[in-house]
């Protein structure tokens, strides 16, 4: 799963990667330790125009037909072997896909007892990078809409088998826009919802304070301890 992520990069620098106007774009401001039903930025496309836009969502798809919103709190990720079945995605999949950018991921490898140990990853280029998503606008009776969003997850590739059993599904830039694209709503692309190839990207052990949610600063993504040589160095 992906339960946390990172996003240091700056509007700037996203405007520039996603092909988007900077003065079109909500504000927002690097975090350093996302959490689930936080608001975050994600790139859809423009309903009218056709072209990427930034959107500001809450994590934690809630689907358009659900009661209440809490149902939420359990979606925050979507396994991509079920989004075509599942009902919870299998609208959200034909029509509402988009990405959501990111700097690094969060994952805890399990020790002995119930002591884990927290690993971040990111590319070996230090370059941004967008996860496969899926969002959705739900209508309450009275108050404004709420739009949602979950992240996909696949199985790991050898460098995030060493520490979990699941990992999102890191696009490639060259497949931003055919994730996005409508297409055939009987045909979604989700053969595009597979593992990033191991070899482009590099994990290290991070600080024990990205466990808690209140701690939201830079220094989380620093290495903790010297990281493995063969993996290249983060800064």
């Amino acid at each position: 799963m992906c339960g946390r992520f990172a996003r240091r990069s700056t509007q700037e620098v996203l405007a520039d990667w996603f092909g988007v106007e900077l003065e079109d774009m909500p504000f927002f401001a690097p975090s350093y330790n996302v959490a689930p039903q936080s608001t975050q930025p994600v790139v859809r496309l423009n309903h009218d125009t056709g072209k990427p836009e930034f959107a500001l969502m809450r994590w934690g798809l809630v689907p358009y037909w659900a009661k209440d919103p809490k149902v939420g709190y359990t979606t925050i990720n979507a396994r991509s072997e079920e989004v075509e079945k599942k009902p919870l995605y299998r609208d959200a999949v034909k029509k509402r896909r988009c990405l959501v950018p990111a700097d690094a991921f969060y994952e805890w490898q399990k020790l002995e007892g119930k002591a884990k140990k927290p690993f971040a990853f990111g590319l070996k280029n230090d370059e941004p990078y967008a996860f496969a998503g899926l969002w959705e606008r739900w209508k309450p009776k009275d108050g404004e809409p709420l739009e949602t969003f979950t992240i996909l997850t696949t199985d790991p590739n050898e460098l995030a088998e060493t520490v979990h059993d699941r990992m999102p599904v890191i696009l490639e830039p060259k497949d931003y826009d055919r994730w996005m694209e409508p297409g055939d709503p009987a045909r979604p692309p989700i053969d595009l919802l597979r593992p990033l190839p191991a070899e482009k990207m590099r994990s290290w052990p991070v600080n024990e304070r990205v466990g808690n949610v209140k701690n939201d600063e830079a220094g989380l993504l620093q290495p903790c301890e010297p990281e493995d040589p063969a993996q290249g160095s983060l800064w």
